[in-house]
């Protein structure tokens, strides 16, 4: 039987994403996003709901994350979910569900980039893309300069 695993997510980061590079030298980043709802409720009253998710994305894609986002960004998410289980100290059985990133888009534009031609959403979509980080000899590209590097499908807002 066939199944499918797809998460398509769009809310603000609750705090800074933390990048760390595994023993493979491969980054990892971590992040956790709020999902806003408003309903009314029976009587008609608005009513707001928080949902708290963590994510994790690997490589290129969490170089990106930690490097262009901070807390309070907003932040297109697709990926997948992934369950974790681990024993506690206690020998408790404990377990955590969360989102794996495969692709992101910027939602909002960044506030020093308003005379940017550019919209506001552009989409890190190739499985292969990398993305460089400058050496600190190299200057930061300006917000409205085009992204420099050929591997990119497309040009990502920084």
């Amino acid at each position: 039987m066939a199944s499918l695993n797809k998460v398509l997510l769009i809310g603000n980061l609750t705090r800074d994403p933390d990048v760390r590079v595994m023993t493979n030298g491969r980054a990892v980043c971590n992040f956790g996003i709020a999902l806003n709802r408003s309903y009314k409720d029976s009587e008609g009253n608005r009513k707001e709901e928080v949902t708290f998710v963590d994510v994790e994305c690997f490589g290129p894609r969490a170089e990106a994350v930690g490097r262009f986002f901070t807390k309070g960004r907003s932040i297109f998410v697709e990926g997948r979910l992934k369950l974790d289980q681990w024993e506690s100290k206690e020998g408790d059985k404990r377990s955590a569900l969360k989102v794996v990133l495969d692709n992101f888009e910027f939602v909002d534009a960044k506030q020093e980039s308003t005379g940017s031609d550019r919209p506001p959403m552009a989409r890190e979509s190739s499985p292969s893309a990398t993305v460089s980080t400058p050496s600190p000899s190299e200057p930061e590209p300006s917000p409205s300069a085009p992204a420099t590097d050929p591997d990119l499908d497309e040009d990502v807002p920084f």
